[in-house]
């Protein structure tokens, strides 16, 4: 005889051979020679080495525990004592029945595409089931077509979804539903008359119909990008240099007009296009300057011609009138001779009385 205690969150399991034949709660034992004794700690899972599979024919083991077999499509989550303790996948498990320490398993068929919504939030959002699920953010400002196994599934609205991690291939195809822009630059173009230039332009629009645009055309965008280049490309090469210069709006209508109607069969509505700039060779753009530089000249030239031809009307009208008026043309010498007075401090004479009698005669009243 031997003799044992079991401690308080303890199990004894008396085993003759292979065969188990006693249960032993917590206390003190005596046990025969032959009998062996393996002690489990019940506060934890029943470990994977003590065979439990082979106990199942015991009366007593569904009173010492709570058994799972969970299948390949199955997931488990354990809590402990109601907090979240461990995922279990597929296979046999088994846990202690305690009195202080509580395990529950929450049994889940993944083969089903989404996630309970009894699944507390906490445990997918925070990654503890990230390696079984898929999560999907749809935005405010987006429209989400759910395709399953390659067929469209379903429209999802803005929000979080949760699906499981299986056999389904699960692929979110989404758009902006707000207004976009596509910058087309450095697009080099011929002119009508063999001019090589540089378009920048920037088209706005918005997607309007989104199962044509998500699921009937591939890489709309990158479609309605080639629509306006193409467009581009054919106008400009209708026009000579010199109408491109005067009308760089309307190239920005006409293309506008022309793709149109092609976007609308991609789900898109063109809201704007602009030129934002035409580019010119180098060379090309010396010459420009050239002419504007003669243009400005010449302008410069006729207003100054302008201005002398009246300057000089403007004099032959006042010699007219003072040679008409002996009075006028005193009153012109004697405004010259107070401007000249403003600028003289003091004067110094030098000579005979033929000065004095000039200067009598300028200043003094007869």
């Amino acid at each position: 005889m031997k003799f044992v205690t079991i401690e308080k969150n303890q199990i004894g399991l008396v085993f003759k051979g292979k065969e188990m034949t006693t249960v032993l709660p917590a206390g003190k034992y005596w046990l025969g020679l032959w009998d062996t004794l393996e002690v489990f700690d019940t506060t934890a899972p029943v470990p994977a080495h003590c065979n439990w599979q082979h106990w199942t024919n015991h009366p007593e083991q569904a009173n010492i525990m709570d058994t799972y077999c969970l299948g390949d499509q199955e997931i488990g989550i354990v809590f402990k004592n109601g907090r979240y303790d461990r995922v279990l996948t597929a296979g046999d498990f088994a846990f202690w029945k305690n009195a202080t320490t509580n395990y529950t398993v929450e049994r889940y068929d993944k083969r089903e595409l989404m996630v309970p919504v009894t699944v507390d939030p906490f445990l997918l959002t925070k990654g503890l089931l990230a390696v079984h699920i898929r999560m999907v953010q749809v935005e405010s400002y987006e429209n989400c077509m759910l395709m399953v196994n390659g067929v469209m599934h379903a429209k999802l609205e803005p929000g979080q979804y949760f699906f499981w991690q299986y056999s389904n291939a699960i692929v979110p195809l989404k758009a902006d539903t707000r207004q976009l822009a596509i910058e087309i630059n450095g697009q080099e173009l011929l002119s009508k008359d063999k001019v090589q230039l540089r378009i920048n332009a920037i088209l706005q629009y918005k997607i309007v119909d989104f199962e044509q645009f998500l699921l009937e055309n591939k890489d709309a965008d990158r479609q309605l990008y080639i629509l306006v280049q193409l467009a581009l490309r054919s106008h400009v090469g209708q026009l000579t240099f010199d109408e491109l210069m005067d009308n760089k709006e309307q190239i920005a209508v006409a293309v506008q007009d022309e793709t149109t109607q092609k976007a609308a069969a991609l789900g898109i509505q063109i809201t704007g296009l602009g030129v934002k700039d035409i580019i010119l060779p180098g060379d090309i753009r010396d010459i420009m300057n050239q002419v504007l530089i003669a243009e400005k000249r010449a302008q410069a030239n006729v207003i100054t011609r302008r201005e002398e031809t009246a300057s000089t009307r403007s004099l032959l009208n006042t010699a007219k009138l003072m040679e008409e008026n002996a009075m006028l043309l005193k009153l012109k010498e004697m405004e010259y001779v107070e401007k000249i007075a403003e600028k003289v401090n003091t004067i110094t004479l030098a000579g005979g009385g033929q000065v004095l009698d000039q200067l009598k005669g300028l200043f003094i009243k007869d």
